[in-house]
């Protein structure tokens, strides 16, 4: 059974730091290429940041510069390191795992996604 359990949201003033935790199971994490995605209320879900097995990262241009996707390996986790956190980074934030590895996939060739944490930013 694949498991992507995401933690480490919550509430926090704009400005300040967060870091997002992803732990996966039930699939060889290190061939599955990693991503985070949100979703604001009424909006749709979209991509924040990828990273594949090899390990270069691409980011949405509205993260890029203050977000960092991270992955180890050996503890099967992918992380996502918030800085300068805006009020419009508020959203849900769900973690996926992807078997197509050849290009950076879109949003449906993700197989598997975590139910999502919360994140609050306020102004």
């Amino acid at each position: 059974q694949v498991q992507l359990m995401e933690s480490g949201g919550g509430l926090v003033q704009a400005g300040e730091s967060l870091r997002l935790t992803c732990v996966v199971s039930g699939v060889i994490f290190d061939r599955n290429v990693m991503a985070w995605y949100r979703q604001a209320p009424g909006r749709q879900r979209d991509f924040v940041a990828v990273i594949p097995p090899g390990g270069k990262a691409t980011y949405a241009r509205s993260v890029k510069g203050r977000f960092t996707i991270s992955r180890d390996n050996a503890k099967n986790t992918v992380y996502l390191q918030m800085n300068s956190l805006k009020p419009e980074d508020t959203a849900v934030y769900y973690c996926a795992a992807s078997g197509v590895v050849a290009a950076i996939p879109l949003e449906y060739e993700y197989d598997y996604w975590g139910q999502g944490t919360q994140v609050t930013v306020s102004s």
